[in-house]
């Protein structure tokens, strides 16, 4: 999601949709059911949407859950904020309402005072994006908030393809040393975040889970997959440019097996859930 400065480059509203109904097949279902063990039997929901694009968590997570909603969402794009809040699902599961706000921040500002009175934070790709002070901060922000937080489709840097090639492994390599580009204390987490982010709840005194969420990509997910393909291949090339030339006939190849329903993807991602020790108070 577009949602922490200005070194994230801009995500496309087509993008966000292209990998919308995958990103709802994977999220890790079960940690639903214990979301709803958390949240106030009492008053109305109150969700903190991190970097949330054109609010996609919210028309997967809302319709999950009883009773009445007010979602917050936050992203620095305000084109995307705008579409978000006009495609919200209008009521829950059992009818209530849903109502929604938009902020446009930076969400790697945000503090414990931001999130005050928050039932639930939410985000999805987000946490790979991030460097370790800023998972930190946002680790803290909700434990302090008293609230617990739903952080799902966070890439861990395992993918396979099938048919595999050899080039297969030579890529994801680069492709995860981009995803943890920067130095000292600007690095990304990338693959390392969800582990990262999970050690540091359980140090503020969260229960963690950690649930597998990977997108399955096979022939009717071929414009996604084609998308996603050369998002990947164009990160590792960045991350080692003399990859370019020597990827060039595997690149048609793959392209051409995509297009042909060929080829098969799993990308692996953790979906993460970490709840306060303290029960909620009815709000």
């Amino acid at each position: 999601m577009n949602a922490v400065g200005p070194r994230v480059a801009t995500v496309s509203a087509d993008w966000l949709a292209l990998r919308e109904p995958a990103d709802a097949a994977a999220r890790a279902i079960e940690l639903v059911a214990k979301v709803r063990e958390f949240l106030p039997a009492r008053g109305p929901i109150v969700v903190h949407d991190l970097g949330c694009g054109t609010g996609s968590v919210a028309r997967w997570l809302a319709p999950q859950l009883s009773g009445p909603q007010h979602w917050v969402m936050y992203d620095r794009d305000a084109d995307l904020l705008a579409r978000a809040a006009l495609d919200v699902p209008p009521l829950t599961a059992d009818g209530s309402p849903v109502a929604v706000e938009t902020r446009q921040r930076d969400v790697t500002r945000l503090g414990q005072p931001d999130l005050t009175g928050a039932s639930l934070i939410t985000a999805s790709a987000l946490l790979d994006m991030l460097t370790a002070a800023e998972v930190e901060r946002i680790a803290r922000s909700c434990v302090e908030a008293g609230c617990a937080a739903l952080l799902t489709v966070s890439v861990i840097g395992d993918v396979a393809l099938t048919p595999s090639d050899p080039l297969d492994d030579v890529i994801a390599s680069a492709f995860n040393d981009h995803q943890r580009r920067g130095g000292d204390d600007a690095q990304l987490l990338g693959p390392d975040a969800v582990g990262a982010a999970a050690d540091m709840f359980a140090r503020l005194g969260a229960d963690v889970v950690v649930a597998p969420s990977p997108w399955r990509l096979g022939a009717s997910d071929a414009a996604l997959m084609t998308e996603w393909f050369k998002g990947w291949v164009g990160a590792a090339c960045e991350q080692r440019p003399e990859l370019t030339a020597a990827t060039h006939t595997y690149v048609g190849q793959r392209l051409a097996d995509a297009t042909a329903g060929r080829l098969r993807v799993t990308v692996h991602h953790h979906d993460l859930l970490a709840v306060p020790h303290e029960p909620p108070r009815d709000r």
